[in-house]
């Protein structure tokens, strides 16, 4: 997934999530809590690939706050007939999603942002950092 989309929030909490993403996300997919103050949006089939992952795992505390973390919240979204999606008040609270809202692809998953963080979160990527964290891949 790819892409940067500008979206608004409506009245009830609905986003108009972006076509080409929906395409690629299927017509159920998965919104939860993020990292970094946004919300992360899963196609089934990386949904389960994540269940699997932390199923996996050892039985411990950092399994069960994983758990908590990405399932406790997580909601299943099917888009109605004009493309929208609603986002839960607890998901909204959580990522501070107001009104305007950027839906970011970010290669396996989307993420949604609230537009003052993304921006806050976009000029923190430094050109020198990223080409640190280039290296640390050994590109």
């Amino acid at each position: 997934m790819i892409g940067e989309f500008h979206h608004s929030l409506d009245v009830k909490g609905r986003v108009n999530f972006p076509a080409k993403l929906r395409e690629e996300l299927g017509e159920r997919f998965y919104i939860t809590k993020g990292l970094d103050g946004c919300l992360f949006v899963y196609s089934e089939a990386e949904w389960d690939k994540l269940a699997q992952r932390i199923r996996n795992q050892p039985i411990s505390k950092k399994r069960r706050e994983l758990q908590r973390f990405f399932f406790g919240s997580a909601v299943e979204a099917e888009p109605d007939k004009q493309g929208r999606v609603n986002i839960p008040g607890p998901l909204r609270d959580f990522a501070g999603l107001d009104k305007e809202v950027v839906v970011v692809g970010s290669m396996d998953w989307a993420e949604i942002w609230d537009k003052a963080r993304w921006k806050a979160q976009e000029a923190e990527l430094e050109e020198e950092t990223i080409a640190g964290n280039l290296d640390d891949f050994d590109f």
